[in-house]
Protein backbone atom coordinates (compact mmCIF):
# COMPACT_ATOMS: atom_id res chain seq x y z
CA UNK A 1 0.00 0.00 0.00
CA UNK A 2 2.86 2.37 0.83
CA UNK A 3 4.50 1.62 -2.51
CA UNK A 4 1.23 2.37 -4.36
CA UNK A 5 0.89 5.71 -2.59
CA UNK A 6 4.52 6.55 -3.34
CA UNK A 7 4.02 5.83 -7.05
CA UNK A 8 0.98 8.12 -7.24
CA UNK A 9 2.84 10.86 -5.42
CA UNK A 10 5.74 10.45 -7.83
CA UNK A 11 3.46 10.97 -10.84
CA UNK A 12 2.27 14.27 -9.46
CA UNK A 13 5.80 15.34 -8.50
CA UNK A 14 7.20 14.59 -11.95
CA UNK A 15 4.46 16.64 -13.60
CA UNK A 16 5.35 19.63 -11.47
CA UNK A 17 9.13 19.21 -11.77
CA UNK A 18 9.09 20.36 -15.41
CA UNK A 19 9.04 23.91 -14.10
CA UNK A 20 12.62 23.51 -12.89
CA UNK A 21 13.81 23.26 -16.47
CA UNK A 22 11.71 26.17 -17.66
CA UNK A 23 9.25 23.90 -19.50
CA UNK A 24 5.49 24.29 -19.51
CA UNK A 25 3.95 22.47 -16.55
CA UNK A 26 1.56 19.67 -17.46
CA UNK A 27 -0.86 19.60 -14.56
CA UNK A 28 -2.26 16.22 -13.56
CA UNK A 29 -6.00 16.58 -13.00
CA UNK A 30 -6.63 12.95 -12.02
CA UNK A 31 -4.93 9.58 -11.72
CA UNK A 32 -6.66 6.29 -12.51
CA UNK A 33 -4.78 3.31 -11.07
CA UNK A 34 -1.58 5.36 -11.27
CA UNK A 35 -2.27 6.44 -14.87
CA UNK A 36 -2.34 10.26 -15.10
CA UNK A 37 -4.97 12.32 -16.88
CA UNK A 38 -3.39 15.63 -17.82
CA UNK A 39 -4.85 19.10 -18.05
CA UNK A 40 -4.26 19.01 -21.81
CA UNK A 41 -6.20 15.73 -22.06
CA UNK A 42 -9.15 17.35 -20.29
CA UNK A 43 -8.98 20.50 -22.39
CA UNK A 44 -8.94 18.49 -25.60
CA UNK A 45 -11.83 16.26 -24.50
CA UNK A 46 -13.96 19.33 -23.77
CA UNK A 47 -13.13 20.84 -27.15
CA UNK A 48 -13.72 17.58 -29.00
CA UNK A 49 -17.11 16.96 -27.40
CA UNK A 50 -18.18 20.53 -28.14
CA UNK A 51 -17.06 20.16 -31.75
CA UNK A 52 -18.82 16.87 -32.50
CA UNK A 53 -21.98 18.10 -30.76
CA UNK A 54 -21.83 21.40 -32.67
CA UNK A 55 -21.78 23.46 -29.47
CA UNK A 56 -20.01 26.77 -29.06
CA UNK A 57 -17.21 26.68 -26.48
CA UNK A 58 -18.71 29.77 -24.87
CA UNK A 59 -21.91 27.84 -24.14
CA UNK A 60 -20.21 25.20 -21.99
CA UNK A 61 -20.91 25.19 -18.28
CA UNK A 62 -18.90 23.98 -15.31
CA UNK A 63 -21.17 20.92 -15.27
CA UNK A 64 -20.31 20.21 -18.93
CA UNK A 65 -16.60 20.36 -18.10
CA UNK A 66 -17.00 18.13 -15.05
CA UNK A 67 -18.96 15.60 -17.14
CA UNK A 68 -16.15 15.57 -19.72
CA UNK A 69 -13.61 14.75 -17.00
CA UNK A 70 -15.85 11.97 -15.69
CA UNK A 71 -16.01 10.51 -19.19
CA UNK A 72 -12.22 10.68 -19.46
CA UNK A 73 -11.95 8.69 -16.25
CA UNK A 74 -14.43 6.13 -17.55
CA UNK A 75 -12.51 5.91 -20.83
CA UNK A 76 -9.27 5.25 -18.95
CA UNK A 77 -10.92 2.52 -16.89
CA UNK A 78 -12.21 0.84 -20.05
CA UNK A 79 -8.90 1.33 -21.84
CA UNK A 80 -7.23 -0.60 -19.05
CA UNK A 81 -9.81 -3.36 -19.54
CA UNK A 82 -9.00 -3.44 -23.26
CA UNK A 83 -5.33 -3.95 -22.46
CA UNK A 84 -6.12 -6.81 -20.09
CA UNK A 85 -8.49 -8.49 -22.54
CA UNK A 86 -6.05 -8.20 -25.43
CA UNK A 87 -3.26 -9.70 -23.34
CA UNK A 88 -5.49 -12.62 -22.37
CA UNK A 89 -6.68 -13.12 -25.95
CA UNK A 90 -10.28 -12.28 -25.08
CA UNK A 91 -10.41 -9.26 -27.39
CA UNK A 92 -8.99 -9.08 -30.88
CA UNK A 93 -7.87 -5.71 -32.13
CA UNK A 94 -10.01 -4.24 -34.90
CA UNK A 95 -9.80 -1.17 -37.12
CA UNK A 96 -12.90 1.05 -37.03
CA UNK A 97 -13.92 2.83 -40.21
CA UNK A 98 -12.25 6.11 -39.34
CA UNK A 99 -12.94 7.85 -42.64
CA UNK A 100 -16.70 7.20 -42.49
CA UNK A 101 -16.93 8.53 -38.95
CA UNK A 102 -14.78 11.54 -39.79
CA UNK A 103 -16.93 12.41 -42.78
CA UNK A 104 -20.09 12.14 -40.65
CA UNK A 105 -18.66 14.78 -38.30
CA UNK A 106 -17.48 16.93 -41.19
CA UNK A 107 -20.94 16.99 -42.76
CA UNK A 108 -22.27 18.79 -39.67
CA UNK A 109 -20.38 21.90 -40.76
CA UNK A 110 -21.64 23.72 -43.87
CA UNK A 111 -18.96 24.18 -46.50
CA UNK A 112 -16.57 21.82 -44.75
CA UNK A 113 -16.12 19.85 -47.97
CA UNK A 114 -13.65 22.64 -48.79
CA UNK A 115 -10.35 22.11 -47.00
CA UNK A 116 -9.90 25.75 -46.01
CA UNK A 117 -13.36 25.93 -44.43
CA UNK A 118 -12.85 22.64 -42.60
CA UNK A 119 -9.49 23.73 -41.21
CA UNK A 120 -11.02 27.01 -40.05
CA UNK A 121 -13.80 25.11 -38.27
CA UNK A 122 -11.24 22.97 -36.47
CA UNK A 123 -9.09 25.95 -35.54
CA UNK A 124 -12.03 27.68 -33.89
CA UNK A 125 -12.05 24.80 -31.41
CA UNK A 126 -8.29 24.51 -31.10
CA UNK A 127 -8.32 21.09 -32.76
CA UNK A 128 -6.52 19.32 -35.61
CA UNK A 129 -7.93 16.60 -37.83
CA UNK A 130 -5.52 14.09 -36.27
CA UNK A 131 -7.09 14.88 -32.90
CA UNK A 132 -10.48 13.85 -34.26
CA UNK A 133 -9.06 10.67 -35.77
CA UNK A 134 -7.45 9.71 -32.46
CA UNK A 135 -10.73 10.20 -30.59
CA UNK A 136 -12.70 8.26 -33.22
CA UNK A 137 -10.22 5.37 -33.08
CA UNK A 138 -10.46 5.18 -29.30
CA UNK A 139 -14.24 5.30 -29.43
CA UNK A 140 -14.23 2.39 -31.86
CA UNK A 141 -12.05 0.31 -29.55
CA UNK A 142 -14.23 1.10 -26.55
CA UNK A 143 -17.40 0.20 -28.44
CA UNK A 144 -15.81 -3.09 -29.48
CA UNK A 145 -14.94 -3.90 -25.86
CA UNK A 146 -18.45 -3.08 -24.65
CA UNK A 147 -20.04 -5.13 -27.42
CA UNK A 148 -17.87 -8.19 -26.77
CA UNK A 149 -18.30 -8.02 -23.01
CA UNK A 150 -21.98 -7.16 -22.70
CA UNK A 151 -23.96 -8.18 -25.78
CA UNK A 152 -23.65 -11.97 -25.21
CA UNK A 153 -25.26 -11.58 -21.77
CA UNK A 154 -28.45 -9.99 -23.15
CA UNK A 155 -31.57 -11.77 -24.33
CA UNK A 156 -34.58 -9.78 -25.52
CA UNK A 157 -37.77 -11.82 -25.35
CA UNK A 158 -40.47 -11.75 -28.02
CA UNK A 159 -42.92 -10.47 -25.40
CA UNK A 160 -40.66 -7.48 -24.73
CA UNK A 161 -40.47 -6.71 -28.44
CA UNK A 162 -44.24 -7.00 -28.83
CA UNK A 163 -44.84 -4.85 -25.75
CA UNK A 164 -42.63 -2.08 -27.15
CA UNK A 165 -44.40 -2.36 -30.50
CA UNK A 166 -47.89 -2.08 -28.99
CA UNK A 167 -47.23 0.46 -26.25
CA UNK A 168 -44.66 2.78 -27.82
CA UNK A 169 -44.09 2.36 -31.53
CA UNK A 170 -47.69 2.17 -32.75
CA UNK A 171 -48.89 5.17 -30.66
CA UNK A 172 -45.95 7.22 -31.97
CA UNK A 173 -46.70 6.26 -35.58
CA UNK A 174 -50.37 7.10 -35.24
CA UNK A 175 -49.62 10.39 -33.54
CA UNK A 176 -47.37 11.31 -36.48
CA UNK A 177 -49.99 10.28 -39.01
CA UNK A 178 -47.85 7.42 -40.32
CA UNK A 179 -49.45 4.13 -41.29
CA UNK A 180 -49.03 1.13 -39.02
CA UNK A 181 -46.24 -1.25 -39.93
CA UNK A 182 -46.41 -4.99 -39.25
CA UNK A 183 -44.51 -6.23 -36.20
CA UNK A 184 -42.55 -8.68 -38.31
CA UNK A 185 -41.04 -5.80 -40.33
CA UNK A 186 -39.78 -3.83 -37.36
CA UNK A 187 -39.04 -6.63 -34.92
CA UNK A 188 -35.25 -6.74 -35.63
CA UNK A 189 -34.95 -2.96 -35.15
CA UNK A 190 -36.93 -3.07 -31.90
CA UNK A 191 -34.77 -5.93 -30.66
CA UNK A 192 -31.60 -3.97 -31.36
CA UNK A 193 -33.04 -0.85 -29.70
CA UNK A 194 -33.92 -2.78 -26.55
CA UNK A 195 -30.52 -4.48 -26.64
CA UNK A 196 -28.76 -1.10 -26.78
CA UNK A 197 -30.83 0.16 -23.87
CA UNK A 198 -29.91 -2.89 -21.82
CA UNK A 199 -26.25 -2.53 -22.77
CA UNK A 200 -26.30 1.07 -21.53
CA UNK A 201 -27.71 -0.12 -18.20
CA UNK A 202 -25.09 -2.84 -17.90
CA UNK A 203 -22.32 -0.42 -18.89
CA UNK A 204 -23.34 2.02 -16.16
CA UNK A 205 -23.25 -0.80 -13.62
CA UNK A 206 -19.89 -2.06 -14.90
CA UNK A 207 -18.33 1.40 -14.72
CA UNK A 208 -19.68 1.82 -11.20
CA UNK A 209 -17.99 -1.43 -10.20
CA UNK A 210 -14.73 -0.48 -11.93
CA UNK A 211 -14.67 2.86 -10.13
CA UNK A 212 -15.30 1.23 -6.76
CA UNK A 213 -12.45 -1.24 -7.37
CA UNK A 214 -9.96 1.34 -8.69
CA UNK A 215 -7.67 3.94 -7.18
CA UNK A 216 -8.95 7.26 -8.56
CA UNK A 217 -7.49 10.51 -7.28
CA UNK A 218 -8.65 13.94 -8.34
CA UNK A 219 -6.68 17.15 -8.78
CA UNK A 220 -8.00 20.68 -8.51
CA UNK A 221 -7.53 22.13 -11.98
CA UNK A 222 -10.02 23.72 -14.37
CA UNK A 223 -9.89 23.21 -18.14
CA UNK A 224 -9.01 26.28 -20.16
CA UNK A 225 -11.44 26.06 -23.07
CA UNK A 226 -11.68 29.66 -24.16
CA UNK A 227 -11.71 30.44 -27.86
CA UNK A 228 -8.22 29.76 -29.32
Amino acid sequence: MLRRGFQIGLVWALAASAALGGDVIERVVATVNNRPILQSDWDEEVRYEAFVNHRALSSLTAADRKAALDRLIDQELLRQQIKEDEQEGMLKSSSPNLETSLQAIRKQYPGADKTAVWQADLQRYGLRQQDLVRHIALQGRLERLIDVRLRPTIHISHSSIESYYQQQLLPELRKSGVRDVPLVEVSPKIEELLTQRRMNELLASWLHDLRSQSDIRMGAAEPSVSQP
